[in-house]
């Protein structure tokens, strides 16, 4: 970020009711866009961080298609139905008699980039003609 001349704002939140203060303050730094992180509370509350998003007209990025398709400008990140086909495989393997110490540990190949134009629109975001052919879905 330093060497992009970029400041940094974390906004730190342990629980659904600290989203929306967590949006104020970020708001009051002067944020100019989002990245949403994994994990189990943010994406129990997937909808309500997009909605704040849009509401806050803040361009966001996700770590997991799903918050796409619920209203999120867009997302980066490993495609999981190639994850859990691949977890299967070893579910298969281990039925089959493979020692689960003998299965090698597999990095993600796989990487999926969605845009949401409707949330793009909403916002007042101009997505560029050579980010979308990059994309590997883009929601109309």
């Amino acid at each position: 970020a330093r060497s992009l001349g970029l400041q940094l704002h974390s906004m730190e939140v342990n629980s659904a009711e600290r989203y929306e203060s967590g949006f104020k303050d970020a708001i009051e730094a002067r944020v100019s866009a989002l990245l949403v992180g994994g994990g189990y509370l943010n994406g129990a509350n997937q909808k309500q961080i997009t909605d704040l998003a849009i509401k806050h007209r803040l361009p966001a990025m996700y770590s997991e298609t799903s918050y796409v398709a619920r209203g999120g400008l867009m997302s980066y990140g490993v495609d999981l139905a190639h994850i859990y086909r691949r977890a299967a495989s070893y579910v298969d393997r281990i039925l089959k008699g493979a020692n689960p110490a003998d299965l090698p540990v597999e990095q993600p190949t796989k990487f999926e980039f969605v845009v949401n134009l409707k949330t793009a629109q909403q916002i007042g975001l101009t997505i560029p003609s050579n980010v979308l052919v990059r994309a590997n879905r883009v929601i109309q």
